[in-house]
């Protein structure tokens, strides 16, 4: 999701959403490595039902790695693949269900973001390249050091889309993988394996969304199911706030920022490319071989607890007194929805909502903007319509509050800014009076608007972009629409025909975030979005989309996307069309486009000008091409289906094997975990290993299906409900706020996911003896910062550390050395 800084926002709001996971490790013993028992219970001290794995968040990572050399050829990269899977395994222990989903052809909508990111990628790899050769050649020119240039070939992401060789190769693997955990593994014996690869169309975490929607439809679900969903992207929050499940956990890779990253050219850490002066490092003491090495620590993960978010929001968002019942799940469905103004893959977000410069003096909505995925446009006409009365004010107001931040030159910026004093318990000092004063009166206004007026103060502290265009100055407007549109803001016409096509984007992302792909060719077709004041008379602006649109085929994708430089992954005469100056489309493809900064710092932030790709123009430039295609490329470029796959343990092996001998093959509800429907039985197993490090399966225990239709993202009229189930309340771990004092007990936060858990307890001997270790680390960090016998390294007096109470700092080596 395209928020800013979304998840760090997130967690410093609702810090105790975050568990850090407990992992176990494998041990060796005289020399045979002895693996994790996953059969045993969760260190974690909760038991998953359910494993989701976002696997294009995975596959990057281990494909093209920031922190640590990358792996030498496919074989490593796979070998990375089934590693990170069964760390996740291990941390998780998922019971019943595994649900791996690689990214499939994606809507049109999608697809814009996808073809914005694969050209800068590219036009970034030959940038860098060409950036490295200059800066090489300058240092050796003034008689620096450069250790000699390594020849490797440059691993094109690019080809991490589907229709790929490299996707094709990377489902087949993992159909091994899956084969060989349910044949030797005893954790995965009793689970129901589900691989939804780069064949079958839609986003990973959309397809792993319907497939909880489609189990929480049958009328034997479990609603105290505990689903568990691996991913980085910020909108799975978004969409596991949308299931309305009360058990639905998280898990990520913990970032951790500033991580120092050597030179492309020298190795050391500590400067860029472009500041590379080719110094050789110099030695320093005896170990020095050290001194410079990447750290190469394993990543660890974190658990994001939604039913914790969910206790902040009901602390939050529950207002009395409203004009309508107060009802909390379609208050969290508004507050999903608010989010989207702020930013997503498919919408740029709106010039001027900056939501805590919202003021308002409106009438009461006397209703929620949203229910079961379908937006009421007279309501968010009326929250627009606010913010549009308030629009110049934001913009000035916002950069009086950037001018102030910068503050004087002489001042210390950064991390040794000054810093208001204060705690929890006391006030912070008032920064601007003026704005404090405007704040607490549109505090008083808000409450007019009911529940999703509240929505937008919880998001107010979130990072929102500042556009350019002098929005500041009188004529904002006619600047804005004159630059960043080419047409005069007086062209009611085209400012109407932007504000149209922005409101179907909103109802097309509400309707994907809870019913499924609404249209596969639908997209937004401008770079930039129009100002909230234009959001006028759009109750009619929409009805529906278009009904039975189908996703383009793997190779089609490919050449709406990818770039010319990366017309290797497709067949000869389709990457003719990219660069032969005879194709009917070559404007399609740009050798160079502009980057529009539009108010950012970092070019990757912002708007890539490249043209849009007409569908129509496409397809008939590929008529000509179809033809050329090979049987394997044929094969390539079909769409697929799930893969379900079983051990012989589990209770429906044998069921299935029935299938093979009778004519019905209707799979029970009951025995699949809600999923239900017609399968096409077939033999998907790899047992031979695709990569030469690996063993060969000896024995096929293995059943395997496809148990789902190629319409599967597709809405069929069947409409998905937010019906809540009867299911155990989970424990709260926030604090009551009906807490009463002096009842005889104390609250204390929940730590982990087990609210009974005993805390440790030390006696007045523990006590002491930690006071003891306390002073033993407090002399040896004296002892190593030593100012007598630093230089040496090597301490051979250690009273003489111990008689100063502060080691004295000589430079700033001396303060890294110390933390």
């Amino acid at each position: 999701m395209g928020v800013p800084a979304f998840f760090r926002w997130l967690s410093r709001k609702y810090p105790s959403i975050i568990v850090h996971c407990v992992e176990e490790k494998g041990k060796e013993c005289n020399g045979v490595r002895i693996p994790v028992d996953t059969t045993k219970p969760n260190p974690n001290e909760v038991e998953f039902d359910n494993l989701y794995l976002d696997m294009n968040g995975i596959i990057h990572p281990c494909t093209h790695p920031e922190d640590k050399p990358a792996p030498k050829n496919e074989d490593e990269m796979m070998v990375a693949i089934f590693e990170y899977i069964d760390r996740l395994f291990n941390i998780v222990r998922p019971r019943r269900v595994l649900y791996m989903a690689i990214d499939g052809v994606a809507p049109r909508a999608k697809m814009n973001q996808q073809r914005s990111r694969r050209f800068r990628a590219s036009k970034e790899g030959v940038e860098l390249v060409e950036e490295k050769s200059r800066v090489r050649e300058e240092v050796i020119q003034k008689g620096g050091y450069l250790p000699p240039e390594e020849i490797k070939e440059r691993f094109d992401s690019n080809c991490i889309t589907p229709g790929t060789e490299f996707m094709d190769n990377l489902a087949h693997c993992l159909r091994y993988y899956v084969a060989e955990r349910l044949t030797n593994d005893p954790g995965w014996k009793n689970i129901v394996v589900f691989l939804s690869d780069a064949s079958v169309p839609g986003e990973g975490e959309h397809k792993i969304m319907d497939f909880i929607r489609r189990q929480r439809a049958q009328p034997n679900h479990d609603p105290n199911t505990h689903h568990c969903l691996c991913g980085a992207d910020a909108d799975l929050i978004m969409l596991g706030l949308a299931t309305h499940e009360p058990n639905f956990t998280i898990i990520r890779e913990e970032f951790k920022p500033n991580k120092p990253r050597p030179c492309g050219l020298c190795g050391q850490t500590g400067h860029e490319i472009k500041d590379c002066q080719g110094m050789p490092r110099e030695k320093q003491g005896q170990h020095d071989e050290f001194a410079n090495t990447m750290p190469s620590a394993e990543q660890e993960f974190i658990f994001i607890r939604l039913c914790v978010l969910r206790e902040y929001l009901a602390r939050e968002l529950t207002m009395a007194s409203l004009p309508f019942p107060f009802d909390f799940e379609r208050s969290v469905d508004d507050w999903v929805f608010m989010c989207f103004f702020v930013g997503n893959d498919f919408l740029p977000h709106l010039p001027s909502l900056e939501i805590r410069d919202y003021q308002s003096e409106t009438r009461c909505l006397n209703g929620y903007l949203t229910q079961n995925g379908y937006v009421n446009l007279e309501r968010v006409e009326m929250i627009m319509q606010a913010v549009g009365v308030a629009e110049d004010n934001i913009f000035k107001k916002r950069k009086e509050d950037e001018a102030e931040q910068q503050g004087p030159a002489y001042l210390t910026t950064g991390q040794f800014a000054p810093h208001a004093l204060g705690r929890r318990d006391r006030p912070e000092a008032v920064q601007n009076a003026r704005h404090q004063a405007c704040d607490m009166r549109m505090q008083s206004n808000m409450v007019k608007l009911g529940v999703s007026i509240r929505l937008f103060n919880l998001l107010s502290e979130c990072d929102h972009p500042f556009v350019s265009c002098r929005l500041w100055e009188e004529g904002w407007k006619q600047r804005y629409y004159k630059n960043k549109f080419d047409v005069d803001a007086t062209d009611e016409d085209f400012r109407r025909k932007v504000v149209q096509s922005y409101v179907e984007g909103l109802c097309w992302v509400l309707r994907y975030y809870y019913q499924g792909c609404a249209s596969w060719k639908w997209y937004f077709p401008f770079h930039y979005a129009p100002f909230a004041s234009d959001f006028k008379d759009i109750k009619d602006m929409f009805s529906d989309f278009e009904k039975d649109t189908k996703p383009f085929k793997p190779l089609e994708q490919l050449m709406g996307v990818f770039p010319a430089a990366s017309g290797n992954f497709l067949p000869p005469t389709w990457r003719n069309l990219m660069s032969s100056p005879d194709s009917s489309i070559i404007d399609f493809y740009p050798d160079d486009f502009a980057i529009d900064l539009n108010g950012k710092k970092y070019a990757w932030q912002g708007v890539a000008l490249l043209p849009f790709v007409d569908e129509r123009r496409l397809r008939a430039a590929l008529a000509d091409v179809y033809p050329d295609l090979t049987p394997e490329e044929k094969r390539r470029n079909s769409l697929g289906s799930d893969v379900l796959f079983l051990g012989k343990s589990h209770p429906l092996f044998d069921f299935i094997h029935e299938l093979y001998r009778t004519e019905s093959n209707e799979i029970p509800a009951e025995l699949c975990h809600g999923i239900q429907g017609t399968p096409t039985l077939f033999s998907f197993l790899c047992l031979l290993s695709p990569v030469p490090m690996l063993r060969d399966i000896s024995q096929n225990t293995v059943n395997t299906m496809a148990p789902f239709p190629l319409s599967y993202m597709s809405i069929k009229g069947n409409l998905f409900h937010i019906i809540i189930l009867s299911f155990r309340i989970p424990s709260k771990v926030l604090k009551p706020e009906d807490w009463v004092r002096g009842n005889g007990q104390s609250w204390r936060p929940q730590l982990g996911f087990n609210p009974n858990r005993q805390q440790a307890h030390l006696d007045q001997s523990g006590f002491r003896a930690l006071g003891y270790v306390h002073i033993y680390i407090f002399n040896i960090i004296n002892w190593w910062t030593c100012p007598l016998c630093y230089p040496q390294g090597v301490c051979s007096w250690p009273p003489c550390c111990r008689a100063l109470p502060v080691p004295p700092y000589r430079d700033e080596q001396d303060i890294v050395l110390l933390s």
